[in-house]
């Protein structure tokens, strides 16, 4: 819908002019309008500024900050059933002058306060200012699918959709956070609550946040979790049952995110999670949907399985083939779009297919969240087999097994780094519960050897926990544990993200069905059997599709966005490793040590690396080090 951007100054030294240089740097996630205002309170200066992408209420009624009585508010996101919210209130007595959802908020807050946030079915970052209360609040949707980063330090507040506004501000200090540094190197990301820098935090999905106007005081409390759903017993319910009330839950989450007041669309990969939210859309209408798919000659390419699913289901299908040329040109901006270090190389097609669906639609529908909400990857499985075989180690032999295995992970030459890695991470989990040891098991092999960090990073690292080290001992089972972190941790902080801003970049307002809260209870819910049968992931969910699409269409290897990044940054692309990844453009940033950067790209070079995706980690951090730090 927009980006926000403001400030909580109790310094009183922000000039106004500031403000409409932080918000100029989100036009591209709200082109159509522009609101920015400033208040004065004894203790402090607020500002509070949005850039509109018009969705709901296309008139000016929808322009923020948009105010009633003491309440002011600036808005990411949609609330999709705002209309039987507005007709509650109605019914209270509220009058409205608007047709926006942005106005349903801040009469939903004067009359429940923030429980009102607990009513609303959306995507949303919130803003929310109480004059009378001198308090303001932050609110972020369950799942994290509108960003919402906050700055603090020395008495100054800053938020935006995204941290390339806070550049804006004069007291913005950009100090890079080491610990936050090393979690990037091991992910390719940098997980919630943490940024790349200090003093800077990402708000956390299902909380808010309210600051005290007077005394400085934050308190950030959540309103809803997912795990808690994963530590309640198993629903006793048949699968047949299962299956009607989960086909429900589709059709009302797809049918909320086609509430607009302007042309929606679908990306279509022909996997079942966006077949899925085709077919259930396509066929409750008589007019053809607009569906979108990009199409790569090198690489993975699903463009005619889409094509086939499209033409069966009766959508109004475009299709482009990117070149390689379109998407190596793409790789330069990608600093400025993901404006912290960010390695996930899909992010080049997603931008890609939004470029394309731009020129049809103002909204797309990306289908998001099934392998993580029904167990779609083929890692649970394996990392559950792996498990399996650790355990058939007797107890009263697993603490002399740990000492052997971390014993060969210290005496495994670093010329088999995987195998010295794969020991430790063995020998590190051995002896916990099953909760614990798959949930170990799985950080470990989403981590790089600890050989790479400490050799790579020049300062001695400290570290942060994440969502792997979060107390499993509550939930139901080993694949509950995998699916409530690949949820907190890969969905929300690489997924999301790369949707965002790949969509906002293009003015392309992305939506997410399959995180609708109350279809994500239901599944956490499920008997574990009805996603994952032993050897079926999503079954679920299978199921339901092949009530549309014949099942030997859809019956194929998963597949995803991928391209042949590594061929080229060995032949075409290598200028860009001589230009960003030399010893003397790595000691210019001094964070890495530049003998052992170039002893990594040489061994890139002559195919002897395993670990291939640290090159691009590297990459996209120089990369956006030059564009933000230099």
């Amino acid at each position: 819908m927009c980006g926000i951007s403001g400030y909580i100054d109790f310094n009183k030294k922000t000039a106004e002019h500031t403000l409409e240089s932080m918000i100029a740097m989100l036009h591209h996630r709200g082109p159509d309008d522009r609101g920015v205002e400033h208040f004065s309170f004894p203790e402090c200066l607020v500002g509070l500024s949005q850039a509109r992408l018009s969705i709901i209420d296309l008139s000016a009624a929808g322009h923020q900050p948009m105010h009633y009585q003491q309440l002011s508010v600036v808005f990411n996101g949609e609330i999709y059933n705002f209309k039987e919210i507005k007709k509650e209130l109605a019914e209270l007595g509220h009058q409205f002058i608007s047709q926006s959802d942005t106005e349903v908020i801040l009469h939903a807050f004067s009359e429940w306060g923030v429980k009102c946030v607990k009513r609303f079915i959306g995507m949303f970052a919130i803003v929310l200012l109480d004059k009378e209360a001198e308090k303001i609040y932050y609110f972020r949707d369950r799942a994290g699918v509108k960003p919402f980063y906050y700055y603090w330090k020395d008495g100054l507040m800053l938020f935006s959709s995204e941290l390339k506004a806070f550049h804006k501000h004069p007291q913005f200090k950009k100090i890079i956070d080491p610990a936050a540094l090393k979690l990037y190197l091991d992910f390719g990301y940098i997980p919630s609550p943490y940024t790349i820098f200090q003093d800077c935090h990402k708000l956390m999905p299902g909380k808010y946040l309210s600051l005290d106007l007077n005394t400085k005081q934050i308190e950030i409390q959540s309103y809803w979790e997912l795990h808690s759903f994963y530590k309640k017993e198993e629903r006793a319910i048949s699968f047949s049952e299962a299956k009607k009330e989960l086909h429900q839950l589709l059709k009302s989450a797809c049918e909320y995110r086609m509430i607009a007041d302007v042309p929606v669309g679908i990306f279509l990969s022909g996997g079942y999670d966006s077949s899925a939210v085709t077919a259930i859309l396509q066929s409750n209408r008589s007019s053809k949907i607009k569906t979108f798919t990009i199409g790569f000659k090198d690489g993975n390419n699903e463009a005619p399985h889409a094509k086939k699913i499209a033409q069966h289901l009766g959508t109004d299908h475009f299709e482009h083939y990117c070149t390689t040329k379109e998407a190596q040109e793409i790789i330069p901006e990608l600093p400025f779009i993901y404006d912290e270090p960010f390695a996930d190389s899909s992010a080049i097609p997603t931008f890609l297919v939004s470029k394309i669906a731009r020129q049809e639609v103002t909204v797309a529908l990306s289908a998001d969240a099934g392998d993580e909400v029904f167990a779609g990857y083929n890692n649970y499985p394996l990392m559950m087999n792996y498990a399996n075989r650790l355990n058939k180690i007797p107890d009263s032999m697993k603490t002399l097994a740990g000492k052997v295995m971390k014993l060969g992970s210290y005496l495994t030459p670093t010329s088999k780094l995987s195998l010295k890695h794969k020991l430790y991470g063995a020998g590190f989990a051995i002896k916990k519960d099953k909760n614990q040891q798959i949930a170990d098991l799985l950080w470990k092999a989403s981590t790089l050897p600890n050989e790479y960090v400490d050799n790579l990073l020049i300062k001695a690292n400290t570290t942060y926990s994440t969502g792997y080290q979060t107390d499993t001992s509550a939930h139901r089972d080993e694949l509950s544990v995998m699916l409530a972190i690949d949820y907190d941790m890969y969905l929300q902080n690489d997924i999301l993200t790369k949707v965002d801003r790949a969509t906002m970049a293009v003015s392309l307002e992305g939506r997410e069905p399959l995180l609708d809260h109350r279809l994500l209870e239901f599944a956490a819910g499920l008997p574990t059997a009805y996603k994952f049968d032993g050897v079926t992931g999503k079954k679920i969910l299978k199921e339901i599709v092949h009530e549309y699409i014949p099942k030997e269409w859809m019956d194929r290897p998963k597949s995803g966005f991928s391209l042949p990044i590594y061929k080229w940054l060995n032949e075409e692309l290598s200028y860009l490793l001589d230009e960003y990844l030399s010893e003397q453009a790595i000691a210019a940033s001094n964070i890495f040590n530049p003998s052992f950067v170039n002893q990594l790209v040489q061994s890139f070079k002559g195919g002897n690396l395993h670990y291939k995706t640290l090159i691009w980690k590297l990459l996209m951090f120089q990369m956006w080090y030059k564009k933000w730090m230099d």
